[in-house]
């Protein structure tokens, strides 16, 4: 019974994070710069030649979000909206940036804007979505994911997104459905695997649990989380020697991460 009470413990505990920590999203994907100083070089060149192309600020924006400079990427965008009041991509893209750097109220106002201009702009719905999941408004955020879903959108992550709302409110099996609509869109995303695999782990069903767990680490064996969840599995079946050493490995890959911490601690020896 002991173990049967930690690993519920535990597995709530695993649940929480990973509905706090789950990817939120990218600054527009149709922006293909990469952050480098070879690209933005090349792209402050472009705004030179073209000042008033709101495009070329938006572009450069993006490259310095990938950057993480995050200062540069909201005075381009502001350039762009600027020179393009209707500019949607650009005012998604600069609320991105904000709620990267936890100005949730700016991040809003900006999605409010670029969804008045298009309702159905993907990007900003999922991007919304997250804002609100993140600050604890899971009935809007849900709206959200099934309003970018309904409007056709091909990126996983509305799925995902959605699914962690289900999962955190006990609906595990829409979860695991849902889990599984983000991967047959991002196969080779390994948050949907440990997303679904902790909603089976909820449910009882420890062994698909571990194969959704183990897939996550085939597809990225550097994500902490991944090895956690496995060592998770481990501890629940009693070994305590396989659970540390994936709780070690998890701890080498981010020594911050809580959970693996604590499991560490508790299957030491």
């Amino acid at each position: 019974m002991k173990k049967l009470k930690l690993s519920a413990v535990f597995l709530f505990a695993a649940i929480a994070l990973a509905g706090c920590t789950s990817s939120s999203g990218v600054l527009d994907p149709e922006d293909v710069a990469q952050g480098s100083h070879e690209n933005i070089s090349s792209l402050t060149a472009v705004i030179k030649a073209n000042p008033r192309d709101p495009d070329g600020y938006n572009v450069r924006g993006s490259a310095y979000g990938r950057a993480g400079r995050n200062k540069e990427a909201i005075a381009d965008f502001t350039s762009a909206i600027a020179l393009d009041s209707n500019f949607y991509k650009a005012y998604a893209n600069r609320a991105l940036i904000y709620r990267n750097t936890g100005n949730m109220s700016a991040a809003i106002a900006d999605y409010n804007r670029a969804l008045a201009i298009n309702p159905n702009y993907d990007v900003a719905l999922i991007g919304r979505g997250n804002v609100y999941r993140l600050s604890g408004k899971l009935d809007l955020a849900y709206n959200d994911f099934n309003s970018a879903i309904q409007a056709g959108t091909t990126d996983g992550r509305a799925w995902h997104n959605r699914a962690l709302i289900e999962q955190a409110r006990g609906d595990q099996q829409q979860a695991i459905a849902d889990f599984g609509a983000a991967m047959s869109r991002q196969p080779n995303a390994p948050a949907p695997y440990n997303g679904r695999g902790l909603s089976y782990a909820a449910l009882g069903d420890w062994d698909n649990a571990f194969d959704d767990f183990n897939a996550a680490i085939r597809l990225d064996g550097s994500n902490a989380e991944s090895w956690s969840n496995q060592a998770m599995v481990y501890e629940h079946r009693g070994d305590k020697k396989k659970a540390y050493a994936s709780y070690t490995k998890a701890v080498s890959l981010d020594p911050g991460f809580k959970p693996a911490r604590e499991g560490q601690s508790r299957t030491r020896g």
